[in-house]
């Protein structure tokens, strides 16, 4: 991912509310269920910071998480960024509702390039990972 790509976004409707919603995106242990079961720590308050390990394969990757926005069940930013690599970007969560539906619009921006040579930090693969997350992992959580 490099900060001269356009920032990737991924949207997906749930027919479930926007609370539903937004406990699942920011309460720890509903967040073990659909988005990473390691994450150790988590609190929807500015200036609060995580950080967790996700390994594939033989790579580690220690995730450092830092809350820059919250707006109780409108929207959510993080600065996402990886202890040990190169790169900085901000994902954020928000929610609005259209007609009878809820709908979850991610947004994930870099601000600084991670390093092309490292398969996960490759532009499709964090297109596909987002997807994967929001349109499979918790849609099937929150509307099981």
């Amino acid at each position: 991912m490099k900060n001269t790509d356009e920032p990737i976004v991924v949207e997906q409707t749930f027919n479930v509310s926007i609370r539903e919603i937004w406990s699942a995106i920011t309460e720890l242990n509903r967040m073990k269920k659909w988005f990473f079961e390691n994450i150790e720590s988590f609190e929807p308050k500015v200036g609060f910071e995580t950080r967790f390990i996700v390994k594939n394969e033989d790579r580690i990757f220690p995730h450092l998480w830092k809350i820059t926005e919250v707006n109780p069940e409108k929207r959510i930013a993080y600065n996402w960024k990886y202890e040990g690599y190169e790169g900085n970007s901000f994902v954020i969560f928000e929610l609005s509702e259209d007609k009878k539906v809820s709908k979850l619009t991610l947004t994930h921006q870099v601000t600084e390039n991670f390093p092309q040579n490292i398969e996960e930090f490759k532009r499709e693969s964090c297109i596909e990972g987002w997807k994967w997350f929001i349109k499979k992992s918790l849609k099937d959580y929150l509307e099981k």
